[in-house]
């Protein structure tokens, strides 16, 4: 049987872009494959080498079986990464991060339905709809979903073509549980009832779904031996070789567990309040996100905001960061100064550290990633003030700390999207803010670098002067510092 796809002593074009060997692989019928390793491993890199992005220097790459069958490659092999939702969002919304919350802004925004062209195949086009649940999506406007929901809209997107090969890059991050549950489930059934084979492009051994069936690990920009996942996890010296810090299992914990429903305010008074919510409503027509909600954070404390994909954190997080034009409308207080009170949007961002997959998403800068890093001591996306030399001096601690020094003087845009993610966590550090808002910080971080940053915020929460509240569905990455739990659900 010929092949998909067909790399042979494959050498890049471009000497920035390159592997350290000749690339030699294949993609046979029935085969779905795991690439796996750290972070800037050069995992997204091979996948453009194999839908046809970069240009080779020499070797052959091709698609036996599609050219076969008569099927043009950009149709039959679909790749999501995260840098498409990137796109997604600067060609819909204007590459303006604060525009996400403007109700005024949403106006020109399309909706969902409007960039979904279905398959000509009605109850295949329905199944998928069904399977993922995304039906109460597509009258929404793309500007308003959440980071997980554009996800779901991207995979749909793709699986719409009806393609031969689908690749996805990380695609569990951002997704709450039940989403991570249902897409591995959705996956196995199209593997079963079409022509699909799956790539998945992983940084964490623990996200191998159970239908892989061929692992590639993938090392400082080199291919090892393929193999099955048993091999691979059975591997205890490759996988120290790959993630020198592999994170082990975490007992479970207990957590004060609130909701905007139950939570009790009455000793707030005994403390320095740095955050307080008071009945507070968000609304974008017909739809309202958060409703009476009430919530406190005193100085000191450590919090886990959880919820849903769609239940409202990154709006609630929008409010607290002035980034939300409709927080001027509601009762809140921060540092105990009342919002409207005189104060400027930068007298807010002064003492809070921030970093999201919505703030990500907005932030692909074709500057050094040490300019990324220094605009967290200006609060600006991008570096419009040039830092005097304490300032470098601050950037550089960061960016050792997260052992991404090595990266300065690199284009932010060039590295990988996990080394990105280090930058902006620098970038939230880099003041030491007396607020801590960390929303899915670990966001496509291998396992090393996960245990790495939990560490790091666990030692700067160590100073009770620090506050945090930390976003994430994986209830495993909380660290071991925050000891309050407030729950979202979701408004129908």
């Amino acid at each position: 049987m010929l092949p998909l796809i067909r790399l042979h002593e494959v050498v890049l074009r471009h000497p920035d872009v390159q592997f350290l060997f000749p690339l030699n692989w294949s993609l046979n019928p029935g085969e779905h494959w795991a690439f796996i390793g750290p972070n800037g491993a050069g995992k997204t890199l091979f996948i453009d080498v194999l839908t046809g992005k970069l240009a080779l220097k020499s070797g052959l790459r091709d698609y036996p079986l599609l050219e076969s069958l008569g099927l043009p490659v950009s149709e039959a092999v679909k790749a999501m990464a995260f840098r498409d939702i990137s796109s997604l969002t600067n060609d819909y919304e204007n590459s303006a991060y604060q525009q996400r919350w403007n109700s005024q802004e949403a106006e020109s925004s399309p909706e969902v339905s409007s960039l979904l062209t279905l398959h000509p195949d009605a109850d295949y086009s329905n199944s998928i709809l069904d399977l993922l649940g995304v039906r109460p999506l597509l009258d929404r406007k793309m500007i308003h979903l959440s980071s997980g929901e554009l996800r779901k809209f991207l995979l749909v997107r793709a699986l719409m073509t009806r393609p031969r090969v689908l690749i996805l890059d990380n695609p569990f991050i951002g997704l709450d549980a039940s989403s991570r549950e249902q897409l591995n489930t959705v996956l196995e059934i199209l593997s079963k009832m079409v022509d699909l084979q799956i790539l998945f492009v992983l940084s964490n051994p623990s996200d191998i779904p159970p239908f892989i069936n061929h692992v590639l690990p993938i090392s400082e920009r080199t291919l090892e031996a393929p193999m099955s996942p048993g091999e691979f996890i059975a591997d205890s010296n490759l996988l120290r070789r790959l993630f020198p810090l592999l994170e082990s299992n975490r007992s479970e914990r207990c957590f004060e567990k609130y909701t905007s429903a139950n939570f009790n305010e009455e000793n707030t008074i005994m403390a320095e309040a740095v955050v307080q919510l008071c009945n507070v409503q968000i609304k974008y027509e017909p739809r309202v996100i958060l409703q009476h909600m009430n919530w406190t954070v005193l100085k000191g404390e450590r919090w886990a905001l959880l919820g849903p994909n769609g239940a409202g954190k990154s709006t609630l997080l929008s409010i607290v960061c002035a980034d939300n034009p409709q927080s001027y409308a509601n009762d809140i207080r921060l540092f105990g100064r009342k919002r409207g009170s005189g104060e400027s949007i930068w007298d807010i961002k002064r003492n809070i550290g921030y970093v999201s997959p919505e703030m990500h998403n907005y932030y692909l800068k074709n500057v050094p990633c040490k300019d990324i890093v220094g605009s967290g001591l200006f609060d600006t996306i991008g570096l419009y003030r040039k830092c005097n030399e304490a300032q470098l001096e601050q950037c550089a601690k960061w960016m050792k700390i997260f052992g991404i020094f090595a990266l300065s003087e690199k284009s932010f845009r060039n590295v990988s999207s996990g080394e990105q993610r280090l930058c902006l966590l620098a970038r939230a550090f880099v003041k030491e803010p007396a607020l801590l808002i960390l929303d899915e910080p670990l966001h496509g971080l291998d396992v090393s670098n996960k245990l790495k940053t939990k560490k790091i915020i666990e030692a700067y929460c160590a100073d009770p002067e620090k506050t945090l509240i930390y976003v994430t569905h994986y209830i495993h990455e909380i660290p071991d510092c925050i000891h309050k739990q407030f729950l979202l659900t979701k408004n129908q």
